[in-house]
């Protein structure tokens, strides 16, 4: 019987002090100010009368001890308030609050203590200011770890997901401090590289080797793993990713300390891992001779500037000190989105820096004279193009117009302005095309070689690498939804990789490559190592606590499904024709020696390009492209969707007939 007694008030108090944990989360935020003010009065009235009762005795009257309350309420609320302790949300304080309560103690005594002095009304103040410093500071903690305690048992009762925190620096103490005031989410242990902090504990958790991890999330249930170590490199990040992969844990990350500093971001912002951190690489610093070399002090240019390259190249250049930024954007919603970031980045940055935002394609010449007339430019960065190999492959004479002539027209006008640099920002998959998208990326290459023989006082340079991570139409966002949706995921061959750069290397490097350009150079980026695109799929999945579904394991959670190759798709990219390369300056940054086309021939195959865009006749352009651009050999027929259509109808040459008799009557 007694022992269900004491089972029995167990249970009656856990219950009052859930409910009134409840109740105090519940209240609105006045109304928890009110009662921390109500309660601290109450705590330090009897603070000072304790005090006085020990160090006086008997020899204070109802009166003084009145008085000594009431001086001492009034002192020390201001100054609770002036430490900002009925500002802070309890469940989140932690060394600030003993600070604040050391200056509120301390404060509230010495003004205690100048009143017992002045009133007379007991003898030793300075032995009273001791006594009721150390007791005003264990009640402000005290009250406050009660209440902390209080509101984080109440948490406990409600069932929250168990987290491991890998990190055992600042940024882990702070986001295990935050979890153990969430309602989501409860840290029960920690992780950390440092072999001298395996063993120790850190807010209350014992931190383990990475390698104790297996055991550690079957021993505590964890089913998610939350990396705090915003100032790991890539190379670091990358490296504990891929350990963590092989568990069955949702594995998710805190901000990059960039942000954490500049205030985008809190420590507590947790979200899911990025491609960046699967796939980056560490960043060698870059060179600031080769940034500012053609930027600063100078106008410039850049075409596409709200694709995924040319925003990056907009947002970089900004911070170099151009005179003038001018962005060239055929999209009008690319160009307003790309045009107020960065009015918003110079004014709060202070940048001084003429912003001019300008709607045209690169296919008017006259357009593009125009604009680099006016604004006096000086460099330009043509990343304007059609890059999505299914995409130009059924828009074939969109392709040839957009990436073949868009960059013809655009380096022609940069010839008649006189601007000093043109940075063609070009692409791995122009070497060995087996697409239209290479091989007019390619051509768009030999025509500037071309033009630096015709040319030589400018400088024309082209920049080549692989794939970015994060850009439209990246497969790596694509992934993602897929696996949120519950798969299947969709890879188009066992056996494709690919090259990946995050967008912000990309275009630092080819910054820096422009500004070491001779002249006709063909710059090659230092891609890494190839990424197997199956393997990314199959990293992604377990990182986000999913298991993929196959042979070895029917019953997992997300199916990879295999589509096939597309139309024109290689499974293997190059960077280089040839062998012929050397190096420069910069250690990922490498120049290729490519043969070239003469203007000449080169002008003659143009017009060929341009009577079968005339006449819309696509083998012709698909002939001519091989017969221009080396290693090109399609590995399919002809895509171009509307070309497809009107075989299927029966139409063939003679809708061709018809548009020749239009171009002829509207000449």
């Amino acid at each position: 019987m007694g022992a269900d007694s004491r089972l029995s008030d167990t249970g009656i108090k856990q219950k009052l002090t859930k409910s009134l944990g409840d109740f105090l989360s519940e209240l609105s935020r006045p109304a928890k100010q009110l009662v921390a003010v109500g309660t601290d009065a109450v705590g330090f009235a009897l603070s000072a009368v304790a005090v006085a009762w020990l160090l006086f005795g008997t020899n204070l009257n109802t009166i003084q001890l009145l008085q000594i309350c009431l001086i001492t309420v009034v002192v020390a609320l201001p100054l609770a308030w002036s430490q900002g302790l009925y500002r802070s949300v309890v469940r989140y304080m932690g060394f600030d609050l003993v600070i604040a309560g050391a200056k509120t103690a301390a404060g509230s005594a010495i003004l205690g203590a100048t009143f017992l002095y002045f009133s007379d009304i007991a003898g030793a103040p300075f032995r009273w200011a001791v006594a009721f410093c150390g007791v005003a500071f264990v009640y402000i903690c005290g009250s406050r770890f009660l209440a902390k305690m209080l509101l984080i048992g109440r948490t406990k009762s409600i069932e929250r997901e168990r987290v491991i925190v890998y990190g055992a620096g600042a940024a882990g103490v702070q986001l295990t401090n935050s979890l153990f005031g969430s309602d989501s989410f409860l840290p029960v242990a920690m992780v950390d590289d440092d072999p001298t902090l395996h063993g120790k504990r850190v807010n209350g958790l014992e931190v383990h080797s990475p390698w104790q991890i297996e055991p550690l999330i079957r021993r505590t249930s964890a089913t998610r793993v939350l990396l705090a170590v915003p100032s790991a490199v890539l190379g670091k990040r990358r490296r504990i990713l891929e350990r963590l992969s092989g568990f069955p844990v949702h594995v998710q990350t805190i901000p990059a300390i960039g942000d954490l500093v500049t205030g985008k971001a809190r420590v507590d912002d947790i979200r899911d891992v990025d491609v960046e951190d699967l796939l980056g690489r560490d960043a060698v610093p870059p060179y600031p001779e080769l940034l500012s070399a053609s930027i600063e002090g100078k106008t410039v240019m850049v075409t596409g500037a709200g694709g995924s390259i040319g925003s990056e190249l907009c947002r970089q250049i900004l911070q170099l000190g151009p005179k003038c930024l001018v962005l060239f954007e055929i999209s009008e919603i690319g160009l307003y989105n790309i045009e107020k970031e960065l009015r918003d980045v110079a004014e709060k940055r202070s940048i001084q820096c003429e912003i001019v935002a300008l709607l045209g394609s690169v296919h008017h010449h006259n357009r593009v004279k125009e604009i680099l007339q006016v604004f006096n430019i000086k460099t330009v960065y043509h990343a304007a193009a059609y890059k999505h190999v299914p995409v130009v492959e059924h828009n074939l004479f969109e392709g040839v117009h957009n990436n073949i002539f868009g960059t013809l027209h655009a380096a022609l006008a940069a010839v008649d302005a006189h601007v000093d640099t043109f940075v063609l920002v070009s692409t791995d998959k122009a070497v060995s095309p087996t697409s239209v998208m290479g091989a007019t990326k390619r051509f768009a290459e030999l025509i500037l070689q071309a033009l630096q023989d015709q040319y030589p006082s400018m400088k024309f340079s082209m920049v080549r690498f692989g794939n970015v991570l994060a850009s439209s139409g990246s497969v790596v966002p694509l992934f993602r939804d897929q696996i949120r949706s519950g798969g299947p995921v969709t890879v188009t061959h066992r056996e494709i990789n690919r090259y990946f750069m995050t967008i912000p290397e990309a275009a630092q490097l080819v910054i820096q490559a422009g500004a070491m350009a001779k002249g006709g150079d063909v710059f090659v980026l230092d891609m890494g190592r190839p990424v197997k695109i199956e393997d990314l799929a199959r990293r992604m999945i377990n990182l986000m606590g999913l298991t993929v579904c196959d042979e070895e394991t029917p019953d997992g959670d997300i199916e990879i499904k295999y589509t096939g190759l597309r139309p024109a798709e290689k499974l293997y990219e190059e960077l280089l024709i040839g062998t012929n390369v050397s190096g420069t300056c910069h250690p990922r940054i490498m120049r290729a020696n490519e043969d070239y086309i003469e203007f000449e021939q080169l002008e003659s195959l143009l017009e060929e390009l341009r009577l079968a865009s005339l006449e819309l006749d696509r083998d012709r352009a698909r002939q001519v492209l091989m017969q221009s651009v080396s290693g090109y050999e399609p590995q399919n027929g002809i895509e171009d969707l509307v070309w497809v259509a009107g075989q299927r109808r029966g139409e063939g040459e003679p809708a061709s007939d018809k548009v020749i008799d239009l171009t002829t009557r509207r000449a």
